[in-house]
């Protein structure tokens, strides 16, 4: 069975929010909070929700800049305002306790609802979202070093902006990229040229400094709240290398590692072997069950659980 899936749109504060939610059997499903990346949206899930959200609520919004969400004109783009926007769309949808899918850009947005309403995370799942400096490349670091007054960098980060760029992003990485759909990039592209997007990635290329700052605080919070945690993570991702997955176990080590032989976009290679350690940690996070994590791992992969 494929899941029953809405699309929907809400107002937060102005912000015409589009997002997309499974609708399960059962009123009581556990709850996963799905925050994308970049350059993508909420259609990055369409095929996890497809696949698990027959047993679990699955609900992912479009970021203001991102997808077919629509920010008023003046909408100033940061991180702290993402974060803004995301905080209100929880409440107006209900939201109470749920885990949080943190990827990308996914967590920086999450890690700062975690810190401003602690008591509405019930666990975490990590993929390819980092917060520790060891985990950014050589190439990451360049580009967060990046200000609008450096030379040449406004152009620097408008290269990434282009479809070879945002087609790279999906198969860089991969065994085979014959099991990437052509649709996600292509999508993220059409997103990426609508009129005023360009200048909103800007602005948030030029403020994810302010992520690498509060790395501190959110590996504090890691430690203080040690919630239960799932890490899964390409490990051929130019920006965020296999180190930063590594290095949560510091702070969390009581979670569970599983690395894969792929790019950043994880999921469109590796549905089959994630899917379901994402279901068995909604399992055991909601229902207490006590399922041993697996000791199998699809060829290429390693585990640490």
């Amino acid at each position: 069975m494929t899941a029953r899936v809405a699309h929907r749109h809400i107002d937060v504060d102005g912000v015409d929010v589009f997002y997309r939610e499974s609708m399960p059997d059962r009123p009581d499903a556990p709850v996963l909070l799905l925050l994308h990346g970049f350059p993508s949206a909420s259609h990055q899930f369409r095929r996890l929700i497809d696949a698990i959200g027959t047993r679990y609520r699955l609900i992912a919004p479009d970021y203001p800049g991102f997808g077919q969400t629509q920010a008023p004109e003046g909408f100033s783009y940061s991180f702290d305002r993402l974060a803004d926007i995301v905080e209100g769309f929880v409440d107006r949808v209900g939201l109470t306790r749920f885990t949080m899918y943190l990827f990308d850009f996914g967590a920086p947005v999450g890690f700062r609802l975690a810190l401003r309403r602690p008591e509405w995370v019930a666990g975490l799942i990590v993929q390819n979202g980092n917060v520790y400096a060891e985990g950014l490349s050589d190439t990451a670091r360049a580009f967060i070093a990046l200000t609008p007054e450096a030379p040449g960098a406004e152009q620097t980060i408008l290269n990434l902006f282009t479809l070879d760029s945002t087609r790279a992003q999906y198969e860089g990485g991969t065994v085979d990229p014959e099991l990437v759909a052509p649709e996600g990039w292509l999508l993220d592209q059409f997103f990426l040229d609508q009129p005023g997007r360009r200048q909103a990635q800007l602005a948030l290329a030029y403020d994810y400094h302010s992520n690498v700052a509060a790395y501190p605080d959110w590996q504090a919070w890691l430690r203080e709240q040690r919630p239960p945690t799932l890490i899964t993570w390409g490990v051929n991702d130019p920006f965020f290398t296999a180190a930063g997955a590594k290095a949560y176990l510091r702070d969390l080590p009581d979670a569970a590692l599983h690395l894969f032989d792929t790019g950043h976009f994880a999921l469109e290679d590796h549905l089959p072997q994630i899917a379901p350690l994402i279901a068995r940690f909604l399992d055991d996070t909601y229902l207490g069950t006590t399922i041993e994590p697996s000791k199998t791992e699809a060829p290429g992969t390693a585990s640490r659980s």
